[in-house]
């Protein structure tokens, strides 16, 4: 049967393939069964905005396939991509636990699978349900740690390659793949959305990266980056 975007959409919880890989989805049978009544699955392409930065938390957004970016704006327009989101997060969490406005904007970087759960739903959960809040809180905790990492990388590293290195070494512990050529990496960022990420112009990081594809560093064909060298690329990091 034909599904949109072609994704692998999972209607019932209680019956996810990849429940057992999700901490947050790994609950006991009677919390995962509460959990799937109160949820209603959405589907989306790549582009669309789950929710954005200053909006009343009205609900709360568990990602199930796809990836989704966390970004947060300045007055003048300015975009800083926070960071982006992997199958199994819960997202805008922290905004409905505290029923305050949701502190980034949420859009999808490729068709993605979405449950949606209504904040007051959640928040009663969550008390219900003390391991889901012990798990929920392990998640947020994590986020903490990654933004406090980000923190340093951003403001201690002296140059463009450094933080685009220590981006590269990031990925390749969240997500790489190993190969005979080294970690492989699916980037479906533009370069524009990678300058977002570290803090620099679209110029900037095509040319750093031409500087790594030249030295033999990284070779990319499409959205496909393969890291040969990880070790010169973690020489390249002084924080």
């Amino acid at each position: 049967m034909a599904t949109p975007y072609n994704l692998d959409v999972a209607h019932d919880c209680t019956k996810c393939k990849f429940r057992g890989e999700r901490p947050f989805c790994n609950l006991d049978n009677k919390s995962v069964e509460t959990l799937d009544a109160l949820k209603f699955t959405t589907v989306h392409a790549k582009g669309a905005l789950l929710f954005v930065e200053g909006e009343d938390p009205r609900s709360v957004y568990i990602l199930c396939n796809g990836r989704v970016k966390l970004t947060m704006a300045s007055s003048d327009g300015r975009t800083l991509i926070v960071r982006i989101a992997e199958p199994g997060e819960i997202l805008g969490a922290t905004a409905a636990v505290l029923n305050k406005a949701y502190e980034m904007s949420a859009e999808t970087i490729e068709p993605a699978q979405v449950n949606v759960i209504k904040r007051e739903h959640f928040v009663e959960f969550l008390r219900q349900h003390p391991e889901a809040a012990m798990r929920l809180t392990k998640q947020i905790s994590e986020d903490c740690s990654a933004a406090h990492r980000d923190i340093r990388s951003l403001g201690l590293s002296q140059t463009a390659q450094e933080k685009m290195a220590r981006l590269l070494l990031d990925w390749c512990e969240r997500g790489g793949q190993p190969s005979e050529k080294g970690t492989r990496l699916k980037v479906l960022l533009t370069h524009e959305e990678i300058a977002q990420m570290i803090g620099a112009t679209r110029e900037t990081v095509t040319r750093v990266i031409s500087d790594f594809k030249s030295r033999r560093l990284i070779d990319v064909k499409g959205s496909t980056v393969v890291v040969g060298n990880v070790n010169a690329l973690q020489q390249l990091v002084t924080v």
